[in-house]
């Protein structure tokens, strides 16, 4: 399997303005890279004009550097140090130092004034460079950005090598799946759209493929003796290779992919089992695979696995917690109104290590309803992974093209609770502070579609920043009832 997450070797380069001492820029840069204790490449050239810039930016590049820190030691020169941004092709934080490690006229800097003609600069230039709420700060204090903005730009540099890829038309009634690939091409995302004839020629191309064993027996020690139906896993573990080849096989120019596919209404009966299994040991390698060829759900999976460098989950926002449930599981238990609470919901397609330990290999009641005859066994409805999703700090998220064009996301942090659902599918109770007006003034008021991403922890402060630095400017969040939402009724 293919490395589908990138790996970010940081440069860290230090500017300064000529007319400022420049070995006060060299020394607090140092003490930068000693910080970061080796996290960072320590570029040689200190840029005080274009052509030390462009020898800058050459030593970054020759060292393999894809994102770096541009450090303004003292004052800095404005022109060269923001065409940094624009000769490296990759994202740049800039940042600032703090006085206090030397005299204030020999060792003063004034970086605190020079970040605001970077800034000025940048803008000017129509150049994207990510600063932090608070740039200037001490060799510690940057270290501790530099942390932040690793994920950020993993993000960033995985949104912009990344191939989505689609089988399938949005399903019947699915619409709200469906969204301007504008947004894409807008975020430098590449998309390829197939048939599901494509994918059921490949399938069938791989059938007694001499590595199906191998997965299969993976298939098997993931998920334990009794919680599988052993007469599928070849099946399935055909469709996982065949999945894999295509990425390699169509990625093309670009680096990483996501999937999108279609997984009914004619998937099962043609493959002989539902995706979703398969579709959840992807997600947890990386590869995202969407439900229902949502393209935006992929693409915001992807970004929330570069973030928090871990399995990541789609699922729809789908019911509310009964008030008798709630009253008894979770009232007085834990500090959340009922409606704070929802049900998170999709068939079978989170992974493994996110769900409890009775997690095992089902079949899709809904779908087997409508698909097959009623009273029978199931057949080709099976190969759902299911159980409650296990308690834990959650993120819920989503990057989103509307209808007239324009990208717009939200944010809520919040958690799933460890109270049981006794429901099926891939399922857990959520709770996240003010969801009840979030969901009006928000996701129904906005017009969003029902299928949230989910990051496991609290990654909403980096998710903002990679979204800000993508250009996104209707980003919205859970807000407190101290700050009501421009469409909530003052008299209500």
């Amino acid at each position: 399997m293919f490395e589908n997450i990138p790996n970010v070797k940081l440069g860290l380069i230090a500017v300064s303005r000529d007319c400022f001492p420049r070995p006060l820029s060299e020394m607090r840069r140092a003490n930068i890279a000693k910080a970061c204790a080796g996290g960072v490449y320590e570029c040689p050239v200190t840029v005080e004009n274009e052509n030390d810039m462009l020898k800058a930016v050459a030593d970054v590049k020759a060292a393999e550097c894809n994102a770096l820190v541009v450090f303004l030691g003292n004052f800095g020169p404005e022109t060269p140090e923001t065409l940094i941004a624009k000769y490296f092709d990759g994202p740049c934080m800039f940042v600032a130092a703090a006085e206090g490690d030397g005299d204030l006229i020999n060792g003063r800097g004034d970086a605190y004034c020079g970040m605001l003609n970077c800034s000025y600069n940048l803008g000017m230039r129509h150049l994207k460079g990510y600063i932090p709420e608070y740039p200037v700060g001490t060799a510690e204090d940057i270290a501790k950005m530099i942390a932040d903005f690793i994920p950020i730009a993993r993000a960033v540099i995985g949104v912009k090598n990344l191939k989505i890829i689609t089988f399938g038309p949005r399903p019947q009634d699915f619409f709200a799946c469906n969204a301007p690939i504008k947004g894409l091409y807008e975020l430098g995302v590449e998309i390829e759209e197939n048939s599901e004839l494509d994918l059921l020629v490949s399938y069938k191309a791989h059938a007694g493929d001499a590595r199906i064993p191998a997965v299969c027996e993976d298939m098997k020690k993931e998920m334990g003796e009794g919680r599988y139906y052993a007469d599928m896993l070849e099946r399935m573990a055909q469709f996982e290779l065949t999945l894999l080849d295509w990425a390699e096989g169509h990625k093309g120019a670009r680096k990483y992919v996501a999937f999108a596919d279609k997984c009914w209404p004619a998937f099962p009966e043609q493959f002989g089992f539902e995706p979703c299994y398969v579709n959840s040991r992807l997600a947890s390698h990386g590869i995202p695979v969407a439900c229902e060829v949502d393209i935006y759900g992929a693409l915001s999976e992807y970004i929330g696995a570069c973030i928090s460098h871990d399995a990541v989950t789609l699922l729809d926002i789908n019911n509310s917690v009964p008030a008798s449930l709630f009253e008894t599981e979770i009232k007085g238990k834990f500090d959340y109104t009922l409606t704070d609470t929802f049900m998170g919901f999709h068939c079978g397609n989170t992974p493994s290590c996110k769900l409890c330990a009775d997690r095992a290999v089902k079949y899709q009641l809904i779908q087997h309803r409508l698909l097959e005859p009623a009273g029978s066994e199931p057949d080709f409805t099976r190969g759902t992974l299911e159980a409650d999703i296990a308690a834990s700090d959650i993120t819920f998220y989503r990057l989103q093209c509307d209808s007239d064009g324009n990208l717009r996301s939200y944010i809520a942090e919040g958690e799933i609770l460890p109270v049981k659902t006794g429901s099926f599918g891939g399922i857990g109770i959520f709770a996240i502070p003010e969801m009840g007006r979030f969901y009006r003034h928000v996701l129904v008021q906005k017009r969003y579609p029902h299928h949230g991403a989910v990051a496991f922890g609290h990654y909403g402060k980096l998710l903002f920043e990679v979204f800000k630095f993508l250009g996104v400017a209707d980003i919205a969040y859970n807000q407190p009832k101290s700050l009501p939402y421009p469409t909530e009724n003052p008299f209500a």
